[in-house]
């Protein structure tokens, strides 16, 4: 929150959801992918049972299916992505990017690791405009990437801003080889139906496997 009246939208939500009623099976279980801040699994009430889950397997099993899967290096946005993620990628080598202030502007730099001649995986929770994922291929290809992909949990692309993704000449093509992510916006999953480079990961197994079902 920074201005009086703001509403604090994930603490609000995860009280609403604490509210569901206690069903004679006991408390209801819901089922959470990769949320966006580690500390929000502590705004939800003794009333419901928060399973907090990841999409990443479903990542890894189809990085193992590429044909250059032993070239594969995962790379993280920024280090909040790094620090939610990078325990789940203990057998893969990672590169760290950051955004650093120019004058008015922030631009996004290599802060460690090493990309060259490595297919580059760009791993995060959610994807809004995208602004941040081009910038960081665009530093990524820069540094020597053979090729860049991304992978995010929720894509959530407002206003159709997966179209800056898609591959429509030769430059959109060698942007991004795969952008992979999972089927918890439906109204995405739609939108982006037989539109390279976007692959949809269910999440269906996963969610029975979390409520035993």
């Amino acid at each position: 929150m920074e201005e009086e009246g703001d509403v604090a939208t994930a603490f609000t939500l995860a009280r609403m959801l604490s509210n569901i009623p206690i069903s004679r099976g006991g408390p209801t279980s819901l089922v959470i992918y990769d949320i966006h801040a580690l500390q929000e699994r502590f705004y939800f009430g003794d009333e419901v049972l928060p399973l907090f889950e990841t999409g990443i397997p479903l990542l890894k099993e189809r990085l193992q299916q590429l044909p250059d899967a032993d070239n594969v290096v995962i790379a993280f946005p920024d280090d909040g992505a790094w620090k939610r993620f990078h325990k789940q990628f203990d057998n893969y080598s990672v590169v760290v990017c950051t955004k650093v202030r120019e004058g008015d502007k922030r631009i996004v730099r290599l802060k460690e690791g090493h990309v060259s001649g490595h297919h580059v995986v760009i791993v995060d929770d959610l994807v809004q405009s995208g602004g941040t994922l081009i910038e960081c291929q665009k530093v990524l290809a820069a540094n020597g990437a053979a090729k860049v992909s991304a992978y995010v949990t929720h894509g959530v692309f407002p206003n159709q801003s997966w179209l800056r993704f898609t591959h429509k000449d030769e430059a959109s093509e060698k942007a991004f080889a795969y952008f992979w992510i999972t089927d918890s916006c439906p109204v995405t999953v739609k939108a982006l139906a037989n539109k390279a480079p976007f692959e949809v990961l269910s999440l269906a197994g996963s969610i029975a496997n979390a409520l035993q079902i």
